[in-house]
């Protein structure tokens, strides 16, 4: 079973990860399955991948529908009799449409990470609904629901749950000290969150969730700190508001970190503000490193937190929920270790990498058995 995946990413996030995660299973656990990775030459997933055993190849992707990786796409399918073509975002089914159009390539099927509404434009209607795709696999059940309404055929649209290798998130080490650089005194509490520079992870409400706690609160013994890419307009507006609300001395921004997952034990609480989500690693990698979290009430993420379960969560843009979830969980300590133990059970049950390359193989089984 030859199996190419496909990426017209270019920056990092847990999609990308998710690719490497599911490769690197099969490669470990499914040798019956050759894995080929594509994508753009000059994205972070490439870059990540050269430190990999994992094969892959890259093209150019300038434009969101570059000729040249177009190309790429038909050659490496047939050079390498590609069986079954997995698309994990929106930019690969694109490519992967076109391309169809000048050859006749392999079946395809679709990842679909978040819980944004497809568009009713005759054009992303088309392509979600392209005759090539077998299945449509969805995040969460949130995004399952979001998709089957602007698919035609709903059967072939399913939930599967990405998942995390566990070897792997206990082996990585820690690549600074988080108290140590922002110099953060032992008895501040940490507050983390990542995630990229994007308007769906709303960070202008975990920004509004700290001056409500520090300043309105009175709570200096918190501090906040940020992960993730940097977007050029976006964080400058971000890094105006904490200097707005003078949470210069409580709010910091690391920006990019590779291996930011490993640097989750030095959190005190996870938190999440997200306005629209499919699942996001970060809540699943908090399980795992036993951080309890705080999270908007979003996409999938009510599918893996239970309200005073195993975390805490608020409506969307409700930064003054989020505050007194924050302030709870401070004043009940006793909550966090049952909390913790609650969300690694359920990590280790439905929600790691063997699992995912386990349902993933099987439904790529179905579509090439209906093939024959």
């Amino acid at each position: 079973m030859k199996i190419l995946h496909v990426s017209g990413v270019k920056n990092w996030g847990g999609g990308e990860n998710q690719i490497q995660v599911l490769c690197r299973e099969f490669k470990n656990h499914h040798p019956e399955i050759q894995n080929l990775i594509l994508c753009n030459q000059k994205g972070w997933l490439y870059r990540r991948l050269e430190k990999t055993d994992l094969k892959f190849l890259a093209a150019p992707l300038a434009l969101k529908i570059d000729p040249r990786f177009i190309l790429k796409l038909i050659t490496v399918c047939n050079r390498e009799k590609i069986d079954l073509i997995h698309l994990h975002d929106p930019t690969a089914l694109s490519l992967a449409v076109m391309a169809d159009h000048f050859k006749d390539l392999p079946p395809f099927v679709l990842s679909k990470k978040t819980s944004f509404p497809i568009k009713q434009r005759k054009q992303s209607l088309y392509k979600y609904n392209y005759p090539k795709i077998r299945k449509i696999f969805c995040v969460s059940e949130a995004t399952r629901m979001v998709c089957i309404k602007s698919i035609k055929s709903p059967e072939k649209v399913l939930t599967l749950y990405h998942g995390i290798d566990k070897d792997l998130q206990g082996s990585s080490k820690a690549s600074l000290n988080i108290r140590e650089i922002l110099k953060i005194p032992s008895e501040k509490k940490i507050i983390g969150n990542i995630a990229n520079h994007i308007r769906a992870k709303d960070l202008h409400t975990l920004i509004k969730t700290a001056n409500q706690l520090i300043n309105l609160e009175n709570r200096s013994d918190f501090h906040f700190v940020q992960i993730g890419n940097f977007a050029k307009e976006r964080t400058s507006l971000l890094k105006v508001a904490v200097k707005q609300y003078g949470l210069e001395e409580n709010f910091s921004f690391l920006g990019f970190r590779e291996n930011a997952s490993a640097l989750i034990p030095q959190f005190d609480i996870s938190i999440m503000t997200s306005q629209s989500e499919g699942l996001p690693q970060f809540i699943y990698e908090s399980f795992f490193h036993k951080v309890p979290v705080i999270s908007t009430s979003v996409g999938g993420i009510p599918e893996i937190i239970t309200h005073k379960s195993n975390g805490l969560l608020a409506e969307a843009h409700d930064y003054k929920k989020l505050c007194e979830n924050i302030l709870f969980l401070a004043n009940n300590e006793e909550l966090i270790p049952k909390f913790a133990e609650i969300s690694y059970q359920k990590l280790l049950e439905n929600f790691t990498s063997v699992i995912m390359a386990k349902n993933t193989f099987e439904e790529y089984k179905k579509i090439l058995n209906e093939r024959l």
